[in-house]
């Protein structure tokens, strides 16, 4: 799936769905959690419901994904029954800090492959066995929670990219994607194309968005247009250097070997299944 920007749409605002729709972010996260207080939440799972079944759901291309309340709260069982038919691609799972937590989940209902989330200290120790259960598509790292917990700046450069590493290299050995979260200031687009690029860099899908305003710096980090290019042109010259008996090659002025001719064919078929 081509993620490269995911939208939160609060479900307590019925009114954003239609206009989120037809923006341009490649994925929607309709969210029953954090932006919906306790007093809405029915409401606002009626409204999100009602929307899914709607003939613009369906017939969007987008990638439809819902954020339930926790494993634990009152509203999750009301979650997961009111989605079980629902045209959604992923169940977006927050506060997984074990795989109990994953398989529990499945136990009451979730049929869906889920995007889970790493935001406490306890969840980051245990990645690397959250990302091999077999329900588990990708991670997504949820900085605001995990640095406020443990009172770390989160302007923090260094803090950011230690755990964006660790998240990827559980992801890198599960084989599953790693996403990155939202970036809290919609008065410091510098700071979300900072922290963009730095995720881009470290192999993340894409990143999520909290404003309209931050899909396409997202949409234009994470576009693959040109690696996917220089992926292709990687496989042609290997095809003929083989032919000739090479195993290293020069394209585009860089010396080219096995490890980035098996990195640029993962590219390719990743866009295929895009």
């Amino acid at each position: 799936m081509m993620m490269r920007s995911k939208l939160f749409v609060p479900c307590a605002r019925p009114a954003l769905f239609g206009k989120a729709l037809a923006g341009a972010a490649d994925a929607l996260s309709f969210d029953l959690e954090d932006s919906v207080p306790d007093a809405g939440k029915a409401a606002a799972r009626d409204a999100l419901v009602d929307f899914l079944a709607s003939d613009a759901a369906h017939a969007t291309a987008k990638t439809l994904i819902v954020r339930i309340n926790a494993l634990g709260t009152d509203h999750f069982t009301a979650d997961v029954a009111a989605l079980a038919n629902a045209p959604i691609a992923l169940i977006n799972l927050p506060k997984v800090e074990d795989t109990s937590t994953v398989t529990a989940a499945v136990a009451a209902g979730i049929g869906s492959k889920m995007l889970v989330n790493i935001e406490t200290a306890t969840g980051l120790r245990n990645a690397h066995a959250i990302a091999g259960h077999p329900q588990v598509a990708g991670l997504q790292v949820g900085l605001n929670d995990l640095f406020a917990a443990l009172d770390v700046d989160r302007t923090d450069a260094g803090a950011v990219h230690a755990v964006l590493w660790d998240v990827r290299l559980a992801s890198g050995a599960a084989g599953c994607f790693a996403f990155d979260g939202a970036w809290p200031d919609l008065a410091d687009p510098d700071g979300f194309r900072a922290e963009a690029l730095m995720a881009r860099r470290l192999g993340y899908l894409g990143k999520s968005c909290i404003h309209p305003a931050q899909v396409p710096i997202a949409n234009e980090i994470f576009d693959t247009g040109a690696a996917l290019a220089t992926a292709r042109r990687i496989v042609d010259a290997a095809a003929a250097a083989a032919a000739d008996g090479r195993g290293a090659f020069v394209v585009d002025g860089k010396m080219i070997d096995q490890p980035a001719i098996a990195q640029a064919r993962a590219i390719i078929a990743a866009a295929e299944r895009a």
